[in-house]
């Protein structure tokens, strides 16, 4: 048990009704947050919205529950989405389920052994580039959404995108890139003038640009893309157990990705942690957290989830 103790079992020490009523408005605070999010994850990285959903409700949920930090909030996160498109386009859907099952025994594994301390030894630089690399692709993944582009599928390779973007440069939907800009610029005076807000400060950006633009949307009948023109709506009750296939031949074929998956989400999440401990001055347990982040991608496969690990916007909206 000494190996295994996730940090929830700390927090009741001294806890009472206040505390649980501030974690009660926290919890409602990064829901609203969450939720766009993961569909927004879950599609960029090409799949159905409630992907994204199924996952922050489930490896969220065991994340918290068995992670080793007090406020670290797992689910879909945006280093993936570079990652988990290319393994759909190559490998398939089903073979990405098993993929991210196999990268939660890694997960585990790296816990069980200690590697979690290793983090600290990752070079700056290889970080800043890491990051910075991942931050651009999800921008280029976002340019066909941004001006409504018609293309069919997105290359998941960067220089044929780049292609693909310009071949379609002539299918510009003006209804949809003015609704994009309107949403980018709302989202930046939202977050300039917070502070003068008073308690609406509190409504993150992002939930308030996509109410915003739902309901113009919707007044004015716009010709865009919605979840419910694109994808028939999302599911409205929560997701059944399905077993993945599981052989021996395809697990050697997914074991790269797989691999790939543990090793960014191992990073991911401990690099959240540790910016979670400065904002609150505490600190997390790294092998504890690697070991909640394998069970939780080891079990939300089986529900039709995809790969999940500590997200920083969400952490940092729940301190």
């Amino acid at each position: 048990m000494n190996l295994f103790h996730p940090k929830l079992l700390d927090s009741f020490k001294g806890y009472n009704g206040a505390l649980f009523s501030k974690d009660i408005l926290a919890g409602i605070t990064v829901g609203v947050v969450a939720l766009p999010l993961a569909m927004a994850f879950a599609i960029a990285s090409g799949l159905k919205p409630e992907a994204g959903i199924f996952t922050a409700i489930i490896a969220g949920g065991l994340i918290s529950l068995l992670g080793g930090s007090r406020v670290q909030i797992g689910g879909p996160a945006g280093a993936f989405i570079v990652i988990v498109y290319g393994i759909v386009e190559h490998y398939g859907l089903a073979n990405l389920l098993l993929a991210t099952a196999m990268s939660g025994v890694f997960l585990f594994l790296m816990g069980l052994f200690r590697l979690g301390t290793l983090i600290r030894f990752i070079p700056v630089a290889v970080i800043i580039g890491f990051t910075n690399g991942i931050a651009v692709l999800i921008g280029l993944s976002q340019v066909k959404e941004f001006f409504g582009l018609q293309i069919t599928k997105m290359p998941a390779e960067f220089f044929q995108a780049i292609e693909a973007l310009y071949a379609a440069a002539d299918t510009v939907n003006p209804i949809a890139l003015m609704l994009s800009i309107g949403s980018l610029a709302l989202l930046i005076a939202w977050r300039n003038f917070q502070k003068r807000l008073g308690h609406l400060s509190h409504i993150p950006a992002t939930v308030i640009a996509m109410t915003v633009a739902t309901i113009i949307t919707s007044i004015f009948n716009l010709p865009v893309d919605t979840i419910g023109s694109r994808f028939g709506g999302i599911p409205s009750g929560l997701p059944s157990f399905e077993w993945i296939p599981v052989s021996w031949s395809t697990a050697q074929f997914v074991i790269a990705p797989a691999i790939t998956l543990a090793v960014l989400g191992a990073i991911e999440s401990l690099l959240c942690a540790r910016i979670a401990d400065g904002l609150i001055h505490d600190r997390h347990n790294s092998n504890q957290e690697l070991m909640a982040q394998g069970v939780a991608n080891l079990v939300t496969p089986f529900f039709g989830g995809m790969p999940a690990t500590g997200t920083i916007a969400r952490t940092v909206t729940n301190i």
